[in-house]
């Protein structure tokens, strides 16, 4: 008799795959901007373009993400279907010069080796 360890099967139809590939996506959209911007989400599935300036990101598996961030300079929450996920990330100036820019924090797996 052996011992073996069973890796679990991935499902990249869930929420949270997609979730690490948002994360990494924009964590490499970030490493390229200056200490003058941040990342901003423009959503174009409101019969106009709405800019959103991202706080954080949750997920709900097996179908949900959640953005959190302000709109206008107001608190937003955008729930998406990740069957609808469609969204352009760009940069914006920061307003407040005299903090640092947001960046949006995750620790993912590799971040702790």
């Amino acid at each position: 008799m052996y011992n073996s360890i069973i890796e679990p099967i991935r499902n990249y139809n869930l929420a949270d795959w997609k979730y690490e590939k948002i994360m990494e996506e924009i964590h490499e959209f970030e490493e390229n901007l200056d200490e003058e911007h941040q990342v901003a989400l423009n959503l174009a599935s409101f019969g106009s373009s709405i800019t959103m300036v991202v706080t954080s990101i949750g997920y709900q598996n097996p179908d949900m993400l959640y953005f959190y961030g302000f709109v206008n300079g107001k608190y937003a929450q955008l729930i998406q279907h990740i069957n609808q996920l469609n969204f352009l990330l760009t940069s914006i100036e920061r307003e407040d010069k005299t903090k640092p820019a947001r960046r949006i924090g995750f620790i993912t797996s590799n971040d702790s080796d």
